[in-house]
């Protein structure tokens, strides 16, 4: 299957080419030319396989023949060797925990399986390559765990300094070895401005050295539409009524919720979602309006989500030809505010005793507002990151101190090591 630009001005690359230039050369994103569909036969089945074995279901209809399904067996097994339960708050909602991996964050799941991709297809012979990654928060740890020590690859995460929680940016910044973490005098739409002003340079200059692991990379995007079909079969496994699905997204860069899309044009069928965002609401005022205005973003408690100019909408616009109305019937955008947080993060603690991080608050708080204007419908929030990397926001709220995992106590005991950057092409090309 060949993968074109959502800017239509760049020649069809192949998936391996997609992976490695990250970015296409007219500064669009990669998208399958064709959507596969998933035979009622293939759908039916997903709900008796394990979470690798859907994954690899999936992958291999996305990829549609580069990979080979023992190969893709193999890349799934050893990528995604956590779960991701999905578990019931309430008589309508459910939670799906995509935090349990290494990281801590739903990240790991495209970063983990994005690495093995590209270690996969490098050779021994082949030049150094140079992953730059930006980051509002979860991604960088994801990305520099998941290539940590693979020979011939050096990372590099670019970080708004101070924006980002001290756990989160301990993940990265501490690990050394071929990950080296760059901390950005401004936000995060400087840093995802840097990378792809990069990728454009490297264009320029002819050299094919440098990808990315952010989302905008295909290889990373496209494993995320496969936790919404884990979800999608748990719950019909469960329900023989086959009851309609709401997702909800809690949304900044929009890679989620372009994944979910994604996986219902695959024939994900009864599936809606709620682009569920903090302040930055560029998406839901797109929806309302019709009107698109990236803008700085905006400061806010589930910090990941400070987005103001989403590269991911690109791709979500170009799966609907950038037809809003189409759209609109199959997502609505909801907004939540930092008291609405807290409050949720409250409330749910005390009615469930279960513990939200921000930015699955904002997805919880979200989907109990749109769950009561459509009776019958189950609702499911994509829970993305593990709440004890954003202590500093949910103690003070619950008034008790979160356990630290072991996954986060080993990088809080490591040298911080961060080179402090100007946000500067010319600056990040000395860096480079």
């Amino acid at each position: 299957m060949d993968f074109v630009s959502t800017r239509g001005q760049a020649p069809p690359a192949t998936f391996q080419e997609a992976v490695f230039h990250g970015l296409a050369p007219d500064g669009g994103l990669y998208m399958p030319r064709e959507l596969p569909v998933l035979t009622s036969t293939a759908l039916s089945g997903l709900a008796k396989k394990s979470w690798p074995e859907l994954a690899s279901v999936v992958a291999e209809a996305l990829l549609s023949g580069a990979l080979d399904r023992v190969t893709l067996d193999s890349l799934s097994t050893d990528a995604l060797d956590f779960p991701v339960p999905l578990v019931q708050l309430g008589e309508r909602i459910h939670v799906l925990e995509l935090f349990r991996g290494p990281t801590l964050a739903f990240k790991d799941v495209g970063a983990r399986f994005m690495a093995r991709l590209v270690a996969h297809y490098r050779q021994e012979s082949d030049p150094p390559l140079t992953v730059l990654t930006a980051t509002s928060g979860d991604t960088g740890g994801a990305v520099a765990q998941a290539f940590l020590g693979l020979p011939g690859i050096r990372v590099v995460v670019l970080f708004p300094d101070g924006k980002v929680t001290p756990r989160q940016e301990r993940q990265f910044s501490t690990l050394g070895d071929n990950v080296h973490a760059v901390a950005i005098q401004g936000d995060f739409d400087d840093c995802q401005r840097l990378a792809k002003e990069a990728f454009q340079d490297r264009v320029r200059l002819g050299r094919q050295t440098l990808t990315s692991a952010n989302s905008i990379n295909v290889g990373r995007f496209l494993p995320q539409a496969t936790y919404f079909f884990e979800a999608w079969a748990r719950l019909h496994a469960a329900n023989t009524n086959r009851t309609d699905i709401l997702f909800s997204v809690p949304s900044g860069n929009f890679g989620n919720l372009a994944a979910g899309l994604l996986a219902k044009a695959m024939g994900m069928a009864g599936v809606s979602f709620l682009a569920a965002t903090n302040l930055n609401d560029v998406v839901p005022e797109y929806l309302r309006t019709g009107h698109f205005a990236p803008r700085s973003s905006t400061p806010t408690l589930s910090t990941a989500m400070d987005v103001g100019n989403p590269s991911n909408f690109d791709r979500i616009l170009h799966m609907y030809g950038g037809r809003r109305e189409a759209l609109r019937g199959d997502v609505v955008g909801r907004v939540v505010t930092d008291a609405e947080t807290q409050e949720c993060i409250r409330r749910v603690h005390g009615e469930t005793g279960y513990i939200l991080d921000p930015h699955s608050a904002v997805g919880f708080a979200a989907l109990e507002k749109e769950i009561e204007t459509r009776p019958g419908i189950t609702g499911v929030v994509l829970a993305t990151a593990h709440p004890a990397k954003f202590a500093e926001v949910v103690e003070p709220v619950l008034n008790e101190a979160l356990p630290i995992p072991p996954e986060l106590s080993r990088c809080l005991e490591g040298e911080r090591r961060v080179i402090p950057m100007e946000p500067r092409l010319d600056a990040l090309r000395e860096v480079l």
